[in-house]
């Protein structure tokens, strides 16, 4: 088989220390737009990983928080071994301000009530959510962060 070049596959998963934010990429477009993808990264790889209804509640919660404090975010994606998230913006804000906004948001997930769009209409599997799950994994990734 080909050997496919993915960011992901480049780092040795044995060699991190999850709770953690890494800037694992930055592009350039043809017009000169700069588009930054981070790995938010939860729990240890091939250690731990998190439940299916607690990252898809913490997806939900977290795709709102951290537009209110991070401009110009393109997405918020779950990773497939469910150990945190990729977290991509347009521009080049620091490792640090991503810290920053993502130990506010962990704060608001911790404090929230419900879960944004949990209904059928908006959520293509709105039964897998836990808040009580989210809050847990929070409250973790947060005391380590």
């Amino acid at each position: 088989m080909e050997s496919i070049k993915v960011e992901s596959f480049t780092m040795d998963h044995t060699k991190v220390k999850a709770p953690f934010v890494r800037q694992c990429g930055v592009l350039t477009g043809p017009n000169g737009d700069v588009v930054t993808k981070f790995d938010l990264r939860f729990m240890q790889p091939n250690k731990d990983s998190i439940p299916t209804a607690a990252l898809h509640a913490l997806e939900h919660l977290l795709a709102g928080y951290l537009r209110d404090e991070i401009e110009n975010v393109i997405d918020l994606s779950p990773m497939g071994c469910r150990t945190g998230f990729y977290f991509i913006v347009w521009g080049t804000p620091s490792v640090e301000e991503v810290t920053q906004a993502l130990q506010k948001s962990l704060q608001r997930v911790i404090e929230a009530t419900e879960i944004p769009a949990a209904n059928e209409v908006q959520c293509g599997n709105y039964r897998d959510l836990s808040l009580f799950g989210a809050q847990e994994y929070a409250k973790l990734v947060l005391a380590q962060l």
